[in-house]
């Protein structure tokens, strides 16, 4: 098996931790396996695509410090 090398974000290094904790993971390379696997098979085409796993994804991102519109009734006034 061939090697790969991560860089990863103080963000994916506790999301990891995490992941590991909940299904009671003890190494590293084995976690990325096992979720690479499980997103793969989230991937493959089904005839219903199941969009419950993406839910609060969006929540992720940062907020813009500086938005256009302060609130919901000024966008769409």
């Amino acid at each position: 098996m061939k090697q790969l090398n991560l860089n990863v974000t103080a963000e994916f290094e506790r999301d990891l931790k995490l992941f590991m904790k909940r299904k009671g993971i003890k190494r590293k390379s084995e976690a990325i396996r096992i979720a690479l696997r499980e997103v793969a098979t989230r991937a493959t085409p089904k005839s219903n695509f199941d969009f419950h796993s993406l839910l609060g994804i969006g929540l992720k991102a940062p907020l813009n410090p500086n938005p256009r519109f302060k609130t919901e009734d000024e966008l769409w006034s």
